[in-house]
């Protein structure tokens, strides 16, 4: 079996997490924390980091330390996991969609324009599979109608738009440390801001909104999340970022070999972009779009690949048409092309960081036997 994704871990990774199980800091006591915090910050270029439980964790809590009216609108990609719709869901606002560019998978700039109203107030930037979002126009329109930006750089850790790291961007980011991410913590996310204020909001929820004051602990004006990160996940996060550069020239010289090997693939659509104007692909996941006339689709192909032993991905399913947010009435009669075929024609093959030439090739081969 090659599965779809494998996590790069080595003896450094190791010798830290040790250190935690030696020294008995294994809770979310523990001085690792603060040193990822600060050096993950330091690497995006952002004032102050807050490590939680996860990149779920991070939206809830960005979203919530905005302080939005209720009824609010943000603007947000179709095309992306449901983590993001959901945090604004949660807050008791109102997430608006946007379709997404069929070779980029993301948001296009000119639809967010047309989507904005008197109660718009932010717009959620998805940098999604490998490319990021154009985000020039988009930073105008938050300049020319005073929304704040969201920035969720999950899947683009260490990846630069314009040769300014993806992350930057937001008046608050964030990001995952999920196993298949470009560094991993296991579970993990981090906020990132240059907004003092929004700090110290976001270090609150994370932690039950206990507060700061020590004789006032168990006295509570908010209501939080137990949303902490471990002092073990901190360490291996340290050890993963050492690392950064070395995972992104491992997932591009993966890109590079899948683009060798399936450049002949005739009932592909298109293979990944391997660059644009203000970015070099990052490859997060190597995606494949199965062409319009071809009479299978995506799960088809999938199941196919799994019966030979290739793990595969499908695409995300869009927000519209998300049974949960239908039950709920939103998104009533929206209808967003781009994302919903990608659904039907699109799917991910193994793009884990561990990932051997020779296991290249055998997807490579696997995948022109199934589409022969």
């Amino acid at each position: 079996m090659v599965p779809v994704n494998e996590p790069l871990i080595m003896d450094r990774d190791k010798q830290l997490i040790l250190q935690c199980l030696e020294t008995g800091w294994i809770s979310s006591e523990g001085p690792f924390i603060k040193e990822f915090e600060e050096k993950f910050a330091n690497y995006i270029g952002k004032k102050y980091g807050v490590a939680v439980s996860s990149g779920t964790a991070a939206l809830e809590i960005a979203v919530k330390a905005l302080g939005l009216p209720e009824g609010s609108e943000i603007i947000v990609p179709t095309f992306t996991i449901i983590s993001c719709v959901q945090a604004i869901v949660k807050a008791g606002l109102n997430p608006v969609l946007v379709d997404c560019d069929y070779r980029t998978f993301n948001m296009v700039p000119e639809e967010i324009e047309r989507k904005i109203t008197k109660n718009t107030k932010a717009i959620m930037v998805v940098h999604i599979y490998g490319l990021p979002v154009d985000m020039t126009p988009i930073l105008d329109i938050a300049r020319k109608y005073n929304l704040l930006i969201i920035e969720d750089a999950a899947e683009v850790i260490g990846q630069t738009y314009k040769g300014k790291l993806c992350g930057s961007f937001g008046d608050i980011s964030v990001f995952s440390f999920y196993p298949n991410k470009h560094i991993t913590t296991g579970e993990g996310g981090m906020i990132l801001t240059d907004d003092e204020n929004l700090y110290e909001k976001c270090k609150g929820y994370r932690n039950l909104c206990f507060s700061f004051d020590p004789d006032r602990r168990f006295i509570h004006e908010e209501i939080g999340w137990n949303y902490r990160m471990t002092n073990l996940q901190a360490a291996l996060g340290i050890t993963q970022l050492e690392r950064i550069q070395e995972h992104i020239n491992k997932k591009r010289w993966m890109g590079k070999k899948y683009n060798e090997l399936l450049s002949d693939l005739q009932d592909v659509c298109y293979l990944p972009i391997p660059k644009t104007d203000y970015a070099e692909n990052i490859y997060w996941v190597y995606t494949i779009v199965l062409k319009d006339n071809y009479p299978k689709n995506a799960k088809q192909i999938m199941k196919e690949l799994m019966d030979k032993g290739i793990g595969t991905r499908p695409f995300f399913y869009p927000m519209h048409l998300q049974p949960v947010f239908q039950r709920m009435g939103l998104f009533k009669g929206d209808t967003y092309p781009n994302s919903e075929k990608l659904y039907e024609k699109g799917f991910y093959i193994p793009s884990g960081l561990a990932l051997t030439e020779e296991q290249i090739s055998e997807v490579s081969n696997a995948l022109h036997e199934v589409l022969r």
